[in-house]
């Protein structure tokens, strides 16, 4: 991975062989980023994408290999026990193949590059369980 700061956004390029998420924790935590968006494209040869199952509160996972481009990667990272916390969705498609795969974003090795934007807020926002929902929920901070 490499990267460059521009006020308090940062492009990063997110190499062959790289793994998506400890990519963006890597940054996260070198240049002590604990709020902000992120945006990205590029292209996976593996992806691993859950769909959350409302009835076993738990993620419902899937692997996929081959040739995907990244039609579209959005989310937040904010902190969850003093760590950057990741919500990513993304979705990944082969139109030679005619697929199209969406979901939240577990896992994701990059196959070619990947470029990515993070846009660093100032503050924080928390994550913590809730078992009403299943889910880790927003906290907001004073």
């Amino acid at each position: 991975m490499e990267y460059r700061k521009f006020d308090n956004t940062y492009f990063l390029r997110i190499d062959r062989g790289e793994e998506i998420l400890a990519s963006l924790a890597a940054l996260c935590e070198k240049e002590q980023i604990t709020l902000g968006t992120i945006t990205g494209i590029g292209a996976v040869g593996e992806v691993t994408l859950g769909v959350f199952d409302r009835q076993q509160f738990a993620y419902q996972s899937q692997t996929y290999t081959g040739d995907f481009e990244i039609a579209s990667c959005t989310g937040t990272v904010t902190t969850m026990e003093g760590k950057p916390y990741f919500h990513l969705h993304m979705v990944v498609g082969n139109p030679t193949l005619d697929v199209c795969h969406g979901g939240h974003l577990n896992r994701g090795v990059i196959s070619l590059t990947g470029e990515f934007v993070l846009t660093a807020l100032s503050g924080q926002v928390e994550r913590k369980y809730s078992p009403e929902v299943g889910l880790n929920l927003f906290q907001f901070v004073d």
